[in-house]
């Protein structure tokens, strides 16, 4: 990843966490994302190859403010066709960005599952099984919410920049119900160092 992209990537991660840094400012560009349903709104979302959060989450104080000039948006969820589309973002304006996700028709989902609870935190990480996303934290948390995995041996990561990603390898048999229970640690890979694609 080149500087500029790099710093790009670190200047939208500032943006989401810092609101004050971005009041008022006109140097940086604006995207809105418009989702039609759940699905479009739990998914996970790519700046230049860099998870910044799940759709529904960016707005208001944490709205994604990019540097001007070319960019990559990937959006993704597990069962679904990746939606990307560049766009050419300009100091000052806003832009909105309308995702529809399509099943992806060569996903085949199993007939038997295991059950994996998640008791995170942050709850908008990103989740990864076998190194595909997901979704994020908070929909495979609480009451009724839980996380179907095919049984056998499976690679569950949790990754959000600024926090140390946790991994884990984990045997499950058919029907089997278990919860991973961790709290990420802040201090994590850099902001600009992308995460599981």
């Amino acid at each position: 990843m080149s500087l500029a992209r790099k710093t790009c990537v670190l200047l939208c991660f500032l943006t989401l966490s810092i609101p004050s840094l971005h009041a008022g400012d006109k140097v940086l560009g604006e995207i809105e994302f418009a989702g039609a349903s759940k699905v479009e709104n739990t998914s996970g979302v790519w700046i230049d190859g860099q998870y910044v959060g799940y759709l529904g989450e960016l707005k208001g104080s944490k709205k994604l403010l990019l540097l001007p000039g070319p960019h990559q948006i990937t959006v993704r969820q597990g069962g679904y066709k990746d939606f990307s589309q560049r766009v050419t973002v300009r100091a000052g304006a806003k832009q909105i960005v309308a995702v529809k996700m399509e099943k992806d028709a060569e996903v085949i989902l199993p007939r038997v599952t295991a059950e994996i609870k998640l008791d995170v935190k942050p709850t908008r990480a990103a989740v990864f099984v076998d190194g595909v996303f997901i979704g994020h934290v908070a929909e495979f948390t609480g009451i009724g919410k839980a996380l179907l995995v095919e049984p056998g041996k499976r690679r569950i990561t949790i990754s959000l920049p600024g926090y140390k990603t946790f991994e884990t390898d984990i045997e499950l048999a058919a029907n089997q119900k278990t919860t991973i229970k961790t709290d990420l640690p802040e201090g994590g890979p850099a902001e600009g160092t992308p995460l599981h694609q």
